[in-house]
């Protein structure tokens, strides 16, 4: 991971002065999905970067201890092992960037990856995710046990409501508190951008996480309507750039929600290194949220490999 973003001061004069030039973001968003796709090895390299930039999440209402176990061994072998050879990549080490359950699904999930002898870090969505609407005592709660139970890094949600009504040093304040309560694990920040209205609101909350100690800012939790899209994506990370330049720390940016195709994976690299650089190129500082991602990525990698498309018993589901 990268090294911590302490935070600062909040700095409303910053926040109360941003304005987002609408017609600009939807420009900007229009090239870079415009953009050429790489092709051929080429394409192949591109989604193996994709695959470790992964976060494998499972966030449903009938996860188990089993399914759990499945997760985490496929984000340790996310991609079968006999395409890797064939690509020339399998001693290189590829695996998911980390696996994201729910709290009471930690525990699973460090038992199945201490007995795997891996080291890849367990996410946990905590806060009262998705809607965030929980008392601030039992959202610090959740935090805390998560973290006990070894989640490395935490997904927290704002709450939209102090966003929405402008009460940015209120929202300071409460991240400031998860903060706490993450201890030594990683902070990721959950904007549930589809939630706050204008690309004024998501830059301004961007902001003010940032300002609060957040080591990542996350589009959504993947539950609202609109999840991540490009032009809000575009917004975070110039919010993201624009806190570099003043504080000189480098904060990590999570797209989740909807994010389905290898094709697409490719694209969010593409805007990650346009807009932020290379060294944004690395799950350190990028990280893409999905489900069913994975699954696509491994399709197209067999297609790039034996030249056909896989049945669907030919590659064991994550």
């Amino acid at each position: 991971m990268s090294a911590r973003n302490p935070g600062m001061h909040l700095d409303l004069e910053w926040v109360s002065k941003v304005r987002v030039n609408t017609q600009a973001v939807l420009k900007r968003a229009q090239q870079i999905q415009g953009h050429k796709v790489a092709k051929k090895q080429w394409q192949a390299a591109w989604m193996l970067k994709a695959v470790t930039c992964i976060d494998l999440t499972t966030l449903a209402g009938d996860d188990t201890p089993s399914n759990v176990h499945r997760l985490c061994m496929k984000a340790t072998h996310p991609i079968r092992h006999d395409l890797l050879k064939s690509m020339d990549m399998h001693d290189k080490g590829i695996t998911t960037a980390a696996v994201c359950v729910y709290p009471s699904r930690v525990a699973d999930a460090v038992k199945s990856l201490k007995a795997a002898n891996s080291s890849l870090p367990v996410a946990s969505v905590a806060t009262g995710f998705p809607a965030g609407q929980t008392p601030l005592k039992t959202r610090l709660e959740e935090v805390r046990m998560a973290v006990k139970d070894g989640a490395t890094e935490i997904d927290i949600v704002i709450n939209r409501t102090l966003a929405l009504t402008g009460q940015w040093a209120a929202l300071y304040d409460e991240i400031r508190q998860f903060r706490e309560a993450c201890e030594d694990a990683h902070m990721k920040t959950i904007l549930a951008v589809g939630e706050l209205g204008t690309f004024t609101n998501v830059y301004k909350a961007s902001l003010v996480s940032m300002m609060a100690g957040s080591d990542f800012i996350k589009t959504s939790t993947g539950k609202e309507s609109v999840n991540a899209t490009y032009p809000i994506a575009i917004v975070m990370v110039r919010a993201i750039r624009d806190y570099h330049l003043r504080t000189g720390h480098k904060v990590g940016f999570k797209p989740a929600g909807g994010i389905r195709t290898a094709q697409e994976s490719v694209v969010w690299l593409t805007l990650m290194k346009e807009e932020l650089g290379d060294e944004w190129l690395d799950p350190y500082l990028f990280r893409l949220g999905a489900s069913s991602l994975l699954a696509d990525i491994e399709r197209q990698i067999y297609h790039y490999v034996t030249g056909r498309y896989p049945a669907y018993h030919e590659l064991p589901m994550a």
